[in-house]
């Protein structure tokens, strides 16, 4: 892949792509973990409480698909400051200024435009910052932001919600974001200025192919679905089994710790791997699969298992996913990961909010039977999206060699 490096220690560039990820996040973890205080204290019932969660991920999915190109043409300091300045602004908005439905909706539109900028801003830090052979533990440590924003939604309630209520949470986010645009503005020198994406004729022909593109992205909004329905009902269906809310929330952290080290240990085999990552993507969505046919089990120890199963492999696979198309975008590693970031983020938007609402009309057992056919046609699109990327890289051999760790190498 061709363009600039940028200059910094790998690990550095990882950390800040992860805390970036976490930052843009963790708003609807936030509003969920503190559910009951904000319903009570706004007056919300759950239709617009729920309708508030999927409106971040709606907004943040059109806004990845339309904005992504003009983020990969932004410098990284404009591009942290404007991260930065929307998550400020939602975030103090939520402390200071919702009152009541309406409000809380026009925040959370302004929270997942500063998601949206958060996602494409640290995406392109990966794919055009690091060396290739450290790609792979990048996006893998970067995507394990998800399950690390769902365990500090949960620890912000024992204790910056305790002492200061639901609103100091969001203003302890939004100084974060103030603290990352003025870190931006201030930093002394020039930032190294990003290629621009489409900057030149011959970008074009060696642009990343459309089908793929899309293919990926709707194995991703079928997983993503799947899993965020997951994460957000588990614990109320262990609850409904005999676990007692205590077990729940262990079942919840044991299975975000498992998620970050699977994404993490995925991402650095990927590094020492010479291609062949979409099919481990499309065998970690199997495993989702498998563990939401087990929950179907209206038991306990059942429960704990495959929820474990589920949540740590089976939601292993955004940042390896991720990593796979960015590297097969060529030049243009914006373009192709906004199409897998809009497809999680419409699952996001989606599965919570239908496949919730078919949980309270038909049960959970068949809910998580839905949920497991969704995971195997996202692995069957996954399967589907590298035989047409890998032809395409046949037909038309990229300009510059694609480089997975040490070695060129043409696969996905």
């Amino acid at each position: 892949m061709s363009g600039t490096t940028t200059s910094g220690r790998p690990a550095v560039l990882m950390s800040a792509a992860s805390a970036l990820t976490t930052l843009g996040a963790i708003p609807p973890f936030l509003l969920g973990a503190q559910a009951v205080a904000i319903r009570d204290d706004l007056g919300l019932g759950l239709g617009i409480f729920g309708g508030a969660v999927s409106l971040f991920f709606g907004t943040a999915a059109v806004a990845t698909m339309t904005l992504s190109s003009r983020f990969g043409a932004l410098s990284r300091r404009v591009a942290l400051c404007v991260a930065g300045v929307l998550v400020a602004a939602g975030g103090y908005a939520l402390s200071g200024l919702v009152q009541g439905p309406v409000s809380l909706l026009v925040a959370m539109v302004v929270l997942g435009l500063g998601n949206a900028a958060c996602q494409a801003t640290s995406n392109l830090l990966m794919s055009r910052g690091l060396p290739p052979g450290r790609r792979g533990l990048g996006f893998g440590i970067k995507q394990s932001a998800v399950p690390l924003a769902i365990m500090l939604g949960g620890l912000a309630v024992p204790t910056v919600g305790q002492v200061g209520g639901w609103r100091s949470t969001f203003a302890v986010t939004a100084s974060v974001g103030v603290a990352v645009a003025a870190f931006a503005l201030l930093r002394g020198g020039r930032w190294q200025r990003l290629a621009r994406e489409g900057a030149g004729g011959d970008l074009d022909t060696d642009s990343p192919p459309t089908l793929p593109l899309l293919m990926a992205g709707l194995a991703i909004t079928f997983a993503s679905a799947a899993a965020n329905y997951l994460g957000a009902f588990v614990a109320s269906w262990g609850f409904e089994v005999g676990l007692s809310p205590t077990r729940t929330g262990l079942l919840m952290a044991a299975g975000s710790a498992g998620s970050i080290l699977v994404r993490v240990f995925s991402g650095w085999r990927a590094d020492r791997r010479f291609g062949a990552n979409m099919p481990v993507v499309a065998a970690q969505m199997l495993a989702g699969a498998v563990g939401c046919l087990g929950l179907m089990v209206a038991e306990a120890w059942a429960v704990v298992g495959f929820g474990l199963l589920a949540l740590s492999i089976g939601w292993a696979w955004p940042g390896l996913l991720l990593y796979a198309v960015a590297r097969l975008g060529r030049d243009r590693p914006a373009r192709a990961s906004g199409f897998v970031q809009a497809g999680a983020f419409t699952g996001g938007a989606l599965g919570p909010l239908l496949l919730g609402a078919l949980s309270g009309q038909v049960g959970f057992p068949a809910t998580w039977a839905v949920c497991s056919g969704l995971f195997v046609l996202a692995a069957a699109l996954v399967v589907v999206s590298r035989r047409m990327f890998t032809a395409d890289l046949r037909r038309r051999p990229p300009r510059d060699p694609l480089r997975y760790g040490r070695r060129y190498r043409t696969d996905a």
